[in-house]
């Protein structure tokens, strides 16, 4: 397993990733971008993308603040996260920068990518959909559904898969149901799974706060699900 920092560039914003890949001497894989939730670059993040790794696929764990940022407490979390999804094209283009940068890696096959992530980096992961980013599959774990320009569900270009725990206070059903009717307005082929019983966070071992907890079965439907998609579209 190779692990290393990639050095990229979001306009004048230095960024920090984290670039995961197997050693096997083969040609041009599949590139997944990971978005961390709140917190940025953590444990959690890291061990799926090795997971991912392990798998054949090339992994980049993007940085969502800059400079490798992580957040020292929730507080911090929820202001750095605040800040970012103010403005929704400044968000959408922090994302992109991270699935470009994967992209131009030699390893990578530029027309097989997608994207993950986790909580708000859920989030961000269908806010590059949304954008029209040339994603075969997106998938969020967690991830908050609601959008500043849902309208943008239509430039969708590949698959979404959205996994969500049926006793998450963070993102209530109804958030769902926004979501589900948002989406049947359009031509994407799009799935959510919701597992009884999870909370907030249900992938996420570690997960101690309110409303979080981790959810061992939801954890692995989820996972399950995101590999069934990825046969599909890889």
């Amino acid at each position: 397993m190779k692990t290393r920092t990639l050095d990229y560039q979001d306009g004048a914003v230095s960024l920090l990733g984290l670039l995961v890949h197997d050693d096997k001497p083969v040609g041009k894989r599949p590139g997944i971008v990971l978005f961390p939730d709140a917190r940025g670059i953590g444990e959690h993040a890291t061990d799926c993308a090795r997971r991912l790794a392990m798998l054949g696929f090339v992994t980049l764990v993007a940085d969502l603040y800059g400079d490798g940022t992580v957040a020292q407490d929730v507080a911090q979390a929820w202001e750095l996260m605040g800040n970012l999804r103010s403005d929704v094209m400044r968000w959408r283009v922090r994302a992109q920068a991270a699935l470009g940068a994967l992209s131009g890696e030699a390893m990578v096959d530029p027309a097989k990518l997608a994207a993950v992530g986790y909580c708000f980096g859920g989030a961000t992961a269908l806010e590059l959909a949304r954008s029209g980013a040339p994603l075969l599959a997106t998938v969020s774990f967690h991830g908050g559904l609601s959008s500043p320009k849902p309208d943008d569900a239509q430039k969708i270009r590949g698959k979404i898969l959205v996994c969500h725990g049926a006793m998450d206070p963070l993102v209530p059903l109804a958030q769902v149901a926004a979501f589900e009717e948002q989406m049947s307005k359009t031509n994407v082929d799009w799935q959510v799974c919701v597992y009884g019983g999870a909370m907030h966070a249900f992938t996420n071992p570690a997960a101690n706060v309110e409303g979080m907890a981790y959810h061992a079965a939801a954890d692995r439907r989820s996972w399950n699900a995101m590999l069934a998609l990825f046969e599909e579209v890889f």
